[in-house]
């Protein structure tokens, strides 16, 4: 790149609230967004996202309050973008990192005030969500778009979109290392003797009809987990999170827990595969709920790899996939080494 250029890394992710007192608005924020929530009529969804923050933000306190009090997603989101910088600087790669969370602060308005403030003038848009979803990165680009266009000079920022990253090839590695580390927490190192469980975010099943492809980013990511690890293991490929009453993609993670008791499995490893930061998740949602869901199924033994956060191999990862996006728009030349 010129001297003359300054590059800005934006990273996405959804948010979540810092304090109990953020939980509602969080959740009206979440539950007005179209990508997420789709309705017949547009004048019902502020309507809808009220009602829907006002009778459910007492129970979803209830779990914050069990993982300290609010989503610690901010503060890691920060200090993955700090460590990503630092790398991309050791490989010769000048840039600042910037958050734009969908349904919390930061805000993508925040960000992008930032950008200008820095002067930046090229910009790599870099979604944390490994697999496309039109519920996370389409909506994420689509109102970045939105608002950099309504900001007269910075609507010809040169941009890069990173629209997916669920094969890349440290990515899976980064994913091979955490079950390694998650496999040290179990008494029976017999691979066999642990049922795998590679849990992702689901998504309503009306979805794939749209042209949706996170089902088969999900699965392509399991597939080339296996090569990695050898498929001579017991595994299944289920999903979590699901709201409301329309069909969601299964089998649900929990519903997998339950079966695999009554099988007389003893031995659990639950791999989230759609998630790059600690946060409700994984932090109540795996650890607090589907270990109870474990316990009450009689499986004694029940662990969860780590999430990344700021693992040195997950940061080398994003800073190749950003690196190759510069390569790839002739914006740097390619790497010798």
């Amino acid at each position: 790149m010129s001297k003359q250029e300054k590059l800005g890394i934006v990273l996405f992710n959804l948010g979540g609230p810092e304090t109990l007192e953020d939980v509602r608005p969080f959740l009206y924020n979440l539950f007005c967004d179209a990508e997420i929530i789709k309705l017949p009529w547009e004048g019902m969804r502020k309507p809808l996202a009220w009602f829907i923050s006002t009778f459910r933000h007492r129970k979803s306190s209830g779990y914050y309050k069990k993982i300290g009090g609010g989503s610690p997603l901010r503060r890691i989101t920060d200090s993955q973008g700090e460590a990503l910088v630092k790398e991309l600087s050791r490989r010769g790669i000048e840039a600042r990192s910037y958050t734009a969370m969908r349904c919390w602060k930061p805000f993508t308005e925040t960000a992008i005030d930032a950008l200008e403030k820095d002067g930046i003038n090229r910009v790599i848009a870099l979604p944390l969500y490994p697999q496309f979803s039109i519920s996370t990165t389409r909506s994420s680009f689509r109102y970045f778009i939105k608002v950099l266009n309504s900001r007269g000079g910075m609507r010809d920022i040169r941009r890069h979109y990173i629209p997916a990253w669920y094969d890349h090839p440290k990515y899976i590695e980064a994913l091979v290392e955490t079950i390694e580390i998650a496999y040290k927490n179990l008494p029976n190192q017999d691979l066999k003797a642990t049922h795998l469980i590679f849990s992702a975010h689901s998504v309503p099943e009306s979805y794939l009809k749209q042209g949706e492809p996170y089902l088969k980013h999900t699965q392509k990511t399991v597939e080339l987990l296996l090569k990695k690890l050898g498929k001579d293991r017991p595994w299944t490929l289920s999903f979590q999170s699901k709201v409301g009453p329309v069909k969601w993609l299964e089998p649900l993670t929990d519903t997998v827990i339950r079966n695999l008791g009554k099988e007389g499995v003893k031995q659990i490893l639950i791999v989230p595969v759609s998630f790059v930061s600690d946060h409700i998740e994984t932090l109540y949602e795996l650890d607090i709920l589907y270990k109870q869901t474990a316990d009450e199924a009689g499986i004694t033994h029940f662990t969860r790899a780590p999430a990344f956060n700021t693992m040195p191999k997950f940061i080398s990862a994003l800073a190749d996939i950003v690196e190759e996006k510069l390569v790839k728009v002739k914006a740097i030349k390619p790497s010798k080494v």
